[in-house]
């Protein structure tokens, strides 16, 4: 990690004297307010919580399995009381404040105005065993619709490959020269693979930043699976070009039209729950906004000179190379005294998402190591705290994960324990209970909400009567989805104590069916926890079984879940009929149609 980073810099933007964030977009007063505001609605909300759940583990008196299922309760519930105020002020600023662009992202402004751009950005795609003719078809893609801007001239395009598969390299090689024969500007297309995968991804990329860095005053990295319209690119360009203190500006990913069952439900709850939560987000993070490692404008110069990755002390898998490097990124970006950005709102950038229920678990685990290696990185030097939260933040989102599947495995003993108990507070669990639950899915439902009071929001759906029916389908796979993640990645988190660690390679991106027998292998402990809880609870206590399905369901149902919602045939019929649709769906642009091989 470089040390050199501007100290005076960045004191000057921490200086009292100092009125602005460093872009002079916003007001640090007014930032500090809001971000005081979110503090106490969290905390009050969190500590009231804390006290029903005080006032139901302790009737009767506390015992050894109350105070351990407090303390997982304690663990397991501020990512949900955020994303319930984060979702809530989002939808406040959605339809019930004058502008909401204006308090959120005044910057976005720039990007509105006709200004030509004066700065070169590279785009840069990186892959590593990845489907050589899909990912060079995307890039190829996207550089057509930036040329139709007239911008074109500005933009250069990088293949930057980790491939060490040799067939693989062999055809993408191929693909590469094929491309580039074809194209005039064959000065601006360029390929590189490297010999060895050092640093992974991020080594990648610093690499390209070491190598042609001084060339190019942005670079946009895109993932194998990402694309961009043309108007989108130079948009974000304008307003980096526009507020040079602007480090990074990262687009509002949203998925791909996929014929998966699986990735169709799945980003159908993304795509209308995360307006309403980045919009709520950004309105408190502002200039310490997240970066995805995708899809997003990077100021080359201080990326490459204040963003070095540390090797992480130790051996893997919490030690050696960081692996969910683009957080860390993102808070060194700010240490160094630019801002970092997200625009709120969608903007044409789009991705695709997994296809079957077991590449998800295979990815959730891929984060969940990466996160947990942020645990040596919380005494970095001369972060802001608001960065440093965002670490801890993305630890406590997987510390969770263990801290709820705990809570339920004690779930039978905990309900035994409440029958002894006389007068015992049923109505507090009963209200505590659907509290919680209308908390944890705020921000699907603060989406519904905006979707249905947008002008045209519904339509972009496919009408109200595939909206709600596809709401209700997404609901249920929720609960069913969660069951199967957390349970394999409280798996993992065990392994991490004792050395697992994760293989990063190519991913699955086409739609294709799992075999029961392939389900039950890598499903089994799931449904065997699933049946000893559930078991146990109806022996015990069947009133509490049946208030525990939309937690305990998705154990039972792991397999039947993980072959159904993969199968090719229920995709294609989704697709046929317009269910779990997202807007591209029913009115794709032309950017879509090209990858997706419809012109």
């Amino acid at each position: 990690m470089s040390d050199t980073y501007d100290a005076s810099a960045h004191l000057a933007t921490r200086s009292p004297i100092s009125l602005t964030t460093p872009t002079g977009v916003q007001s640090i007063d007014d930032l500090a307010q809001r971000r005081r505001i979110v503090i106490v609605l969290n905390v009050a909300t969190y500590c009231a919580l804390l006290w029903g759940a005080a006032r139901l583990m302790g009737a009767g008196g506390w015992t050894l399995v109350d105070m351990i299922m407090f303390v997982c309760f304690a663990v397991g519930t501020p990512w949900t009381v955020l994303g319930f105020w984060n979702a809530l002020i989002g939808l406040w600023l959605l339809h019930f404040h004058k502008d909401a662009m204006a308090e959120v992202a005044p910057y976005a402004a720039a990007g509105e105005l006709a200004t030509p751009l004066t700065i070169k950005t590279a785009i840069t795609m990186t892959v590593r065993n990845e489907d050589p003719a899909r990912a060079i078809l995307r890039l190829k893609t996207v550089k057509a619709s930036v040329d139709a801007t007239g911008e074109g001239k500005a933009f250069s395009y990088f293949v930057l490959s980790d491939t060490n598969d040799a067939e693989v390299a062999k055809v993408e090689e191929a693909a590469f020269e094929a491309w580039k024969a074809g194209d005039p500007d064959k000065d601006r297309i360029v390929y590189r693979r490297r010999t060895d995968n050092k640093g992974y991804k991020a080594g990648n990329v610093r690499e390209f930043c070491e190598r042609w860095g001084d060339d190019y005053e942005l670079m946009l990295p895109l993932d194998a699976d990402s694309v961009m319209s043309g108007p989108a690119i130079v948009k974000l360009a304008r307003i980096m070009q526009a507020h040079p203190k602007l480090g990074i500006l990262q687009s509002l990913v949203v998925g791909m039209p996929s014929s998966s069952a699986f990735a169709r439900i799945f980003q159908f709850g993304m795509r209308h729950g995360m307006r309403t939560y980045t919009m709520g987000q950004s309105w408190w993070t502002a200039d310490c906004g997240p970066f995805w490692g995708h899809n997003a404008v990077v100021r080359i110069k201080p990326f490459r000179d204040q963003c070095e990755l540390p090797e992480l002390p130790g051996k893997p898998p919490l030690g050696g190379h960081v692996l969910s490097h683009d957080q860390v990124e993102a808070t060194f970006m700010r240490r160094a005294g630019f801002e970092v950005r997200v625009l709120p709102f969608e903007n044409d950038s789009w991705e695709e998402n997994p296809p079957t229920m077991l590449d998800f678990a295979k990815r959730d685990v891929r984060w969940c190591q990466g996160n947990m290696q942020y645990v040596k990185l919380l005494d970095t030097k001369g972060l802001y705290p608001m960065s440093r939260f965002q670490l801890v933040w993305a630890i406590l989102m997987f510390l969770g994960i263990p801290a709820w599947t705990l809570m339920i495995a004690l779930l039978p003993i905990a309900a035994y324990q409440g029958q002894q108990v006389a007068n015992y507070p049923i109505g507090l669990a009963i209200f505590l209970y659907l509290l919680f639950y209308t908390m944890y899915l705020m921000p699907k439902i603060a989406g519904l909400i905006d979707a249905v009071l947008t002008k045209g929001g519904v339509a972009r759906y496919g009408g109200p009567v595939r909206f709600v029916l596809s709401a209700i389908i997404e609901l249920l796979f929720s609960f069913l989805q969660g069951a199967v993640s957390t349970i394999r990645t409280t798996i993992f988190m065990i392994g991490l104590a004792f050395g697992k660690s994760v293989t990063w390679g190519g991913q699955s991106r086409d739609a294709y069916g799992i075999a029961w027998s392939t389900a039950a292998q890598d499903l089994w402990p799931q449904t065997l926890f699933g049946f000893i809880v559930c078991g146990a609870l109806y022996v015990i206590a069947p009133t509490v079984l049946w208030w525990s399905l939309p937690l305990t369901a998705g154990y039972i149902l792991a397999i039947p879940f993980a072959v159904i919602s993969a199968s090719p045939a229920l995709g294609r019929w989704f697709q046929r009929v317009g269910l779990a649709g997202i807007p591209e769906d029913f009115k794709p642009p032309a950017e879509i149609k090209s990858v997706l091989g419809q012109v």
